[in-house]
């Protein structure tokens, strides 16, 4: 069998650098090559796209997207190929319907079931869904509405009464005058509930989209968390606390958030505890294999003892980058072989 790995790319984007790569696809290539594995790059193309599949079915015993979604001009193709591969043998790293399930929003929503997300969150997949069950969300407390397109915190509102409800009041009246603040820049706008929640069609109509509804957690000004998974390892903690200013919540550079670079062993508590949930967060997401590289990202809480507790924001796994550790990977190559080798064991039992 083959040892060739096969990293996926795609031409243009904000991602790439001077060579046309992601500069940390490189790393990986000339890693995997010291260690005595055949390693390459290939641009997907649509137009080359059955090209594509018979070559890599043919040579590689294993596959890495480093493709951002949003830099696909169709992304329903490349995931079908890469559903094709998975089936002809070819190992996912990750599989396509991984990718979707822990990076779409509404992963949270399937996970309510753990201790990691608030019970009160929702998902709209309709505008109905979403006219319905808003009103009566912001009338319990204050929330966080998040799109499921789009990165760098637009799209995700911090939704609050201006005037408090009459009491006793089980939902929000249209006219009622709320204050908006978008994490992409933590900036405010003033709108009627009605107003705004048309404003917001927008991230539910068309393909993929959604909103999810969240209460919001003012512990978010002490930071949010996020853990740099390999596989079912942490191996860097990014500490993203908002700017020291009034109505800032965003955890994102281009708002302000200063991140510190943290070692596992300083969320020790954190991690054990994320790390017990994963045998129920992988079953509940669809049973696939751990992604290769993913993120788990974290809010502070207080349960109802006044202890610490985690609640669990957003995942990502499409194309998690490390430009600022690029000395990972030689650690990743290392889990891909592992990985590889496992997938062969298994299949000689088989």
């Amino acid at each position: 069998m083959s040892k060739k790995v096969i990293f996926f790319e795609v031409k243009g984007g904000s991602d790439k650098g001077p060579d046309g790569h992601r500069p940390d696809t490189m790393p990986m290539v000339h890693a995997l090559q010291e260690k005595g594995y055949e390693a390459e790059v290939i641009f997907f193309d649509v137009e080359k796209r059955d090209d594509i599949f018979e070559y890599v079915k043919q040579q590689a015993v294993a596959y890495v997207s480093r493709i951002n979604p949003g830099n696909l001009e169709d992304e329903t193709q490349y995931f079908d190929m890469l559903r094709a591969l998975c089936e002809e043998g070819v190992l996912g790293l990750p599989h396509p319907d991984a990718m979707i399930g822990y990076g779409s929003k509404d992963a949270l929503v399937h996970l309510k079931n753990t201790s990691l997300v608030p019970e009160d969150t929702y998902a709209y997949y309709t505008v109905i869904e979403f006219s319905h069950q808003f009103p009566k969300s912001l009338a319990r407390n204050e929330r966080v509405l998040k799109q499921n397109r789009g990165s760098t915190g637009e799209g995700i509102w911090r939704v609050s009464l201006v005037s408090p409800l009459a009491e006793h009041a089980t939902e929000v009246p249209l006219n009622a005058q709320i204050k908006c603040t978008e994490a992409k820049d933590n900036h405010i706008e003033y709108h009627t509930l009605s107003d705004f929640m048309t404003f917001c069609e927008q991230y539910i109509i068309g393909e993929n989209g959604m909103l999810i509804d969240m209460p919001f957690l003012p512990r978010i000004t002490e930071g949010e968390i996020r853990l740099l998974m390999l596989r079912d390892t942490p191996i860097n903690v990014v500490h993203k606390k908002p700017a020291d200013t009034k109505d800032a919540f965003s955890a994102t550079l281009f708002s302000g958030a200063h991140y510190r670079y943290d070692p596992p062993v300083l969320w020790d508590g954190l991690i054990q505890s994320f790390s017990k949930d994963l045998p129920l967060i992988q079953q509940t997401l669809g049973g696939y294999d751990l992604p290769l590289l993913w993120t788990a990202d974290f809010i502070l809480d207080t349960d109802e003892e006044g202890q610490d507790k985690y609640v669990l924001g957003e995942m990502n796994c499409s194309c998690v980058g490390f430009t600022s550790h690029l000395s990972l990977a030689s650690q990743i190559a290392d889990t891909i072989i592992e990985w590889i080798t496992e997938h062969e064991n298994a299949a000689t039992l088989a």
